[in-house]
């Protein structure tokens, strides 16, 4: 099924040759997060989602940023929800909203990191797939030098893309560090001149779009993700096990099959939007409470 996307005011949004473009796009503000920002990126990912023409989805900035952080126009008040929004309970945090909305996305995601990345503008990228950067980009972990912690489930997810000792270095000191040391520490998977970043992230995605079956994308991305938090690996042995047999018995698996014997590239029939198999639930939520 293909949709067509919301308008969205705070990015640019754009489907080209399966390949979806969601630019950060508060140029002025080196797209500083807001809460605009949160529902109009969590609305992106459901229109990535929902269109089958989608293989891939390309994140980056708009201008010399990819995300300043948290805009902080309100000033102190900026993260006191009690006196900003009056509730007294628990409310959840947009960035953590963002995340798990992308955690839960059935297409593949590349960051194009195009400058710099601080607070929300690192956190955000961490439930995407592979991260790239310019050369001019920088990081930061600031949280603890705003008085504050780190957030978008953070706390989960930097350890297992960076390590412990990485992940509370950064945190401890909420310094703001170098592109060369984001990839020396595996932030990001490769370094790239700012007017070489996009190609590169396009390419990235281009060999995914042009010959892996997209339900076999999708199946490989929640699968990896969500079994890198299992108790045991007999619980992804049970995954595997279904999805393979799953796979196998498929129309993608007989056309995948077919094209490798006679040379040709393959076309894929089946569907992200209504042909994910129903033995494990592909895009499941625990409740906030």
């Amino acid at each position: 099924m293909t949709t067509t996307p919301p308008a969205f005011e705070t990015l640019q949004y754009a489907v080209q040759n399966g390949i979806a473009t969601i630019s950060l796009h508060r140029p002025e503000k080196m797209n500083a997060f807001t809460h605009q920002m949160c529902e109009d990126l969590i609305a992106a990912f459901d229109a990535t989602d929902a269109d089958d023409n989608v293989r891939a989805v390309v994140v980056t900035g708009s201008g010399r940023a990819f995300c300043a952080g948290a805009d902080l126009s309100s000033g102190g008040a900026t993260f006191d929800y009690e006196k900003r929004y009056g509730s007294t309970g628990v409310k959840r945090d947009g960035g953590g909203r963002v995340v798990l909305r992308i955690f839960r996305s059935l297409k593949p995601v590349i960051a194009a990191v195009n400058g710099a990345a601080v607070g929300v503008g690192v956190t955000m990228q961490l439930p995407m797939d592979i991260r790239i950067a310019s050369t001019d980009a920088k990081f930061g972990l600031v949280f603890a030098r705003r008085g504050i912690t780190p957030e978008a489930a953070s706390s989960w997810f930097l350890s297992r893309v960076v390590g412990i000792s990485t992940a509370l270095e950064w945190c401890f000191s909420g310094r703001v560090f170098s592109a060369q040391e984001a990839h020396e520490r595996g932030l990001v998977r490769s370094l790239h001149a700012p007017e070489d970043l996009l190609p590169a992230a396009y390419a990235i995605a281009r060999e995914i779009a042009d010959n892996a079956a997209p339900v076999s994308v999708a199946m490989a991305r929640q699968m990896i993700w969500r079994m890198a938090g299992a108790a045991h690996p007999m619980d992804a042995h049970k995954v595997d096990s279904r999805a393979i047999q799953s796979r196998g018995q498929s129309d993608d698996a007989k056309e995948g099959i077919a094209s490798f014997l006679e040379k040709r590239p393959a076309q894929f029939p089946n569907r992200v939007s209504s042909q994910m198999p129903d033995f494990f639930d592909w895009q499941g939520e625990p409740d906030f409470e």
